[in-house]
């Protein structure tokens, strides 16, 4: 019998791309991982792409549809998550309080215990987006002690923000 030698594979580390429906999720993951804006419907169900950062960090993002009938089943996708990503859409003002619910419901899930958080506000091309500090503010984020989090600004549309988002997303997978 001869000797089997298989390449060591490196697994990707999982993230999670989360937030409520129309925040500009699916745009944003597309947008970083081919550079261009692609065409996106609801997603129903998930979209997994592996986002390379350089030539030695790769990211496996999984985009969860966000719709109210999905959310239920976001307990599901939680299990060997290293990284929350909720994006937001920073020129909503009025669904801030639903974001903030759905966020707080979600990080109470044991799976996700001391998993690092990174907030995306998105649409800040967007006239009278919010600042991430409203943002902060409105989803409570100083309330979140149990781990490590960061907020940034992005838009998904004109590209701006998502690569510092991304590389701060892989810091942020380092540290915890």
């Amino acid at each position: 019998m001869g000797a089997f030698k298989s390449k060591q594979f490196k697994k990707t580390p999982q993230v999670l791309l989360m937030g409520l429906d129309s925040a500009g999720k699916s745009t944003l993951l597309y947008r970083q991982q081919r550079g261009v804006v692609m065409e996106t419907s609801p997603t129903v169900g998930f979209n997994v792409a592996t986002v390379q950062l350089d030539k030695k960090t790769s990211l496996s993002v999984w985009d969860v549809g966000g719709q109210g009938t999905m959310r239920p089943n976001w307990k599901y996708y939680l299990e060997g998550c290293k990284v929350l990503v909720f994006v937001v859409d920073s020129s909503d003002r009025s669904r801030m309080g639903e974001a903030q619910k759905a966020l707080k419901k979600i990080l109470s899930d044991e799976h996700l215990k001391g998993v690092p958080l990174m907030v995306l506000a998105n649409k800040k091309d967007l006239p009278n987006s919010l600042t991430i500090r409203d943002v902060s503010i409105l989803l409570e984020l100083e309330s979140c002690t149990d781990r490590e989090w960061e907020i940034q600004a992005c838009s998904a549309l004109k590209g701006l923000g998502l690569q510092q988002a991304f590389l701060s997303i892989a810091k942020l997978m380092q540290k915890a």
